[in-house]
């Protein structure tokens, strides 16, 4: 017979989140790609647009 123990996964804490951390990304949902940019400081603090919508990286700068 086989005899697996498992032990807790432990890591230490992340830093805190400063004020204005703030990341994108894409999401892809299967129908349509979205821009997602979020304050991840902050609960409900995002904003989302269709990819193709979104300003490329090169026109931004």
């Amino acid at each position: 017979m086989y005899s697996h123990s498992m032990t807790p996964d432990a890591t230490t804490a992340a830093a805190p989140v400063a004020a204005d951390d703030v990341m994108a990304s894409v999401d892809d949902d299967g129908c349509v790609e979205r821009f997602v940019i979020a304050d991840i400081s902050r609960d409900d603090a995002w904003l989302s647009m269709a990819l193709d919508g979104a300003a490329s990286l090169p026109a931004w700068r």
